[in-house]
């Protein structure tokens, strides 16, 4: 069985990416920010854990028009979204146990 992994999500990609994924949550982070450098590796095992969702990753210095549009003011931040609409959001480099509470709330 092969391995999931996160998608490289683009501005231009985005919402294809949420309507065609059920179940799918958007990292939107950026190389120079550490809290985003320390959730990364928490992000690639929870892709690899829970194949019924579909994990992406969105670089907010490369792709602004995703982050305005949800009011991102930060990063780490992690959207959820359910059916093509946004359920979730968390802020930070939360602790893989409470991104794994957030992640039974969504696919439930």
């Amino acid at each position: 069985m092969a391995e999931h992994k996160t998608v490289e999500v683009t501005d231009t990609s985005f919402e294809e990416f949420i309507a065609k994924n059920k179940h799918a949550v958007i990292d939107c982070w950026a190389a120079w920010c550490g809290p985003c450098n320390m959730l990364s590796p928490i992000v690639e095992q929870l892709a690899v854990e829970h194949p019924d969702v579909t994990f992406g990753k969105l670089n907010v210095d490369e792709n602004r028009r995703v982050p305005m549009k949800f009011g991102i003011m930060s990063i780490p931040t992690l959207l959820y979204f359910k059916d093509g609409k946004l359920s979730d959001k968390t802020l930070g480099a939360l602790p893989k146990k409470m991104l794994e509470g957030r992640l039974e709330k969504l696919i439930s």
